[in-house]
């Protein structure tokens, strides 16, 4: 890939143009990081805030980021023609293959939200060759019911469409508190995302069907996402019990679950330093960063045994539950790596 793909592109796909934005340039080796964003959202809207965070951007000099909006999100896009048939979740996840072969990516670390999240669990469980690691907010790995669904049409005929997906991107003390971020949300979502095709993308995520993956042992044939993967939601959050739910379907000794307290419905916006510097820890029990700098710490640059020892001691403090700490260490301590800061 040259150094010359910084900035927007539309790829074609099996089924249809995707608008994608990349920043920087690959480094070495290492995987792509590519995000995919909620529904209601666009990449800018959800991860703005996240990756423009000075310790996230610590991270982000080392790799290539590519950021995918879904069909019809970006901000400017023209509104879907009447009768256009939008891709159903299963296809979002199969354009994924076209943006990873036009960038010449050798495989992706993935970050999605929500839908987003989804999709990315799908096309890691469709494609697991090309996919090195996945951080998973806001997570329900569940279809909707036909009560769930009728209920979501209902309110959809008598709410306006941002105030029907406010709900799924924001706890209820949040939209009660009618906080900054939600009034800010409100109207970004209303002003910037066209509405047609916003509809078309949020009754195709509630359409979904089951993401079929399940803990080895637990059925006959059980088919669950190989490589590692964090878990993220924000106390309180509508996806809490969606989360949950997935982290039971998925191989405990690479799975890390992050239960972050005071974040809301979307910790990207609300905590990015945590998520940023839990972000890192991750990374580094993948062995991609050897040394990182921590503001916070003296003394400059960091060996990655220390920041193994901080690990311990922080991210009990960002978890629900000490179950899941001891596969969190696991996944940390094998951190050393002679690839140092390429």
């Amino acid at each position: 890939m040259p150094e010359c793909w910084d900035g927007e592109h539309d790829i074609e796909t099996p089924y249809g143009m995707l608008h994608v934005v990349i920043r920087g340039a690959p480094k070495g080796n290492k995987p792509a990081i590519l995000t995919y964003h909620d529904v209601g959202l666009n990449h800018k809207l959800c991860f703005n805030s996240f990756f423009h965070n000075e310790d996230m951007q610590e991270i982000t000099k080392h790799f290539v980021v590519c950021h995918v909006d879904a069909p019809g999100q970006q901000i400017g896009a023209s509104q879907m023609p009447q009768g256009y048939q939008y891709p159903t979740m299963d296809q979002l996840a199969g354009m994924l293959p076209s943006v990873v072969q036009h960038f010449g990516f050798k495989s992706i670390l993935g970050i999605g939200v929500g839908a987003g999240a989804y999709i990315l669990a799908k096309f890691a469980l469709i494609f697991p060759d090309l996919v090195e690691g996945l951080v998973l907010l806001n997570i329900d790995p569940n279809g909707k019911g036909w009560i769930d669904w009728a209920t979501g049409k209902l309110s959809g005929f008598t709410s306006a469409l941002p105030d029907t997906v406010l709900p799924h991107l924001f706890s209820q003390e949040e939209l009660m508190n009618n906080t900054e971020l939600v009034q800010s949300y409100r109207q970004q979502i209303n002003n910037t995302v066209n509405q047609v095709n916003l509809q078309l993308f949020w009754n195709m995520y509630n359409s979904r069907r089951d993401l079929e993956m399940n803990r080895t042992g637990t059925i006959i044939n059980a088919k669950t996402l190989k490589c590692p993967v964090m878990l993220v939601v924000g106390d309180n959050a509508p996806a809490e019990e969606g989360v949950v739910e997935c982290n039971s379907k998925l191989d405990p000794t690479n799975t890390t679950f992050l239960k972050m307290a005071d974040s809301g419905g979307l910790p990207q916006l609300t905590q990015p330093g945590k998520l940023s510097e839990a972000f890192k820890y991750f990374l580094q029990g993948m062995g991609y960063i050897a040394y990182v700098k921590d503001r916070r710490l003296s003394g400059g640059p960091v060996p990655s045994a220390s920041m193994t020892r901080l690990a311990r001691s922080r991210t009990a403090s960002l978890t629900s539950g000490s179950s899941i700490e001891s596969s969190r260490i696991r996944g940390f301590t094998h951190s050393d790596s002679n690839e140092g800061q390429g």
